[in-house]
């Protein structure tokens, strides 16, 4: 019953949304397009639900490069464009996921999808979060809103990223996943707006 009635209200919200935020889109897409040569939009393989690949769609924020760079985006990130900063700040970056919503791909909560480098180092975790469909933001979004930043200060990213911080977004992605509830998700949907404009202090607890 909760997933029948989620997935409606993930269609009913992903056409409302992308219907009243057209002209945001449109003005994003335009300011990417005069950013610098490259497609509008970032699409990247992501293990979705079932284990089944799909491909992540985002405005794009970077600088495109023939040769490929390091999966991890770091505050001062030099192939972030300036317009994709500011698109970055405010997550406007992700309103294309309403897309992949849409398709059936994502929710608009459930654990964030990751690249199969990633899945691969943790797939025992990941077959529980894997049962359920990804999301736009999840409880380790909110705790980890800062994760450039934190990635940035660090000699080593990629390290602090695979021993530290992606252990413990698996632990808040497995703690939503077996506590989820159309109240969860409401609650964590209103945290993650505050989270983005930044009105008062994130947690890492799920209720």
């Amino acid at each position: 019953m909760y997933d029948t009635l989620k997935r409606c209200l993930d269609v009913v919200g992903a056409s409302f949304f992308l219907v009243l935020l057209s002209p945001l889109f449109a003005a994003a897409a335009l300011a990417v397009r005069l950013s610098g040569p490259g497609p509008i939009l970032f699409r990247q393989a992501r293990v979705g639900r079932r284990g089944e690949p799909f491909d992540i769609l985002k405005f794009r924020t970077m600088r495109v490069s023939q040769r490929p760079g390091p999966l991890l985006t770091t505050a001062g990130d030099p192939r972030v464009t300036r317009v994709g900063r500011v698109l970055r700040r405010w997550k406007l970056d992700e309103l294309p996921q309403l897309i992949n919503v849409l398709r059936g791909e994502m929710s608009f909560v459930g654990p964030r999808p990751e690249v199969r480098r990633y899945v691969d180092m943790f797939a025992e975790t990941y077959r529980e979060l894997l049962a359920v469909r990804p999301g736009i933001t999840d409880p380790a979004s909110v705790a980890f809103r800062d994760e450039e930043a934190l990635l940035g200060r660090s000699p080593n990213a990629e390290e602090l990223y695979v021993h530290e911080i992606l252990p413990r977004k698996l632990e808040l992605s497995q703690a939503y996943v077996r506590q989820r509830s159309l109240g969860l998700d409401l609650r964590l949907m209103a945290r993650t707006v505050a989270a983005i404009f930044g009105w008062g202090a994130t947690s890492e607890q799920t209720s």
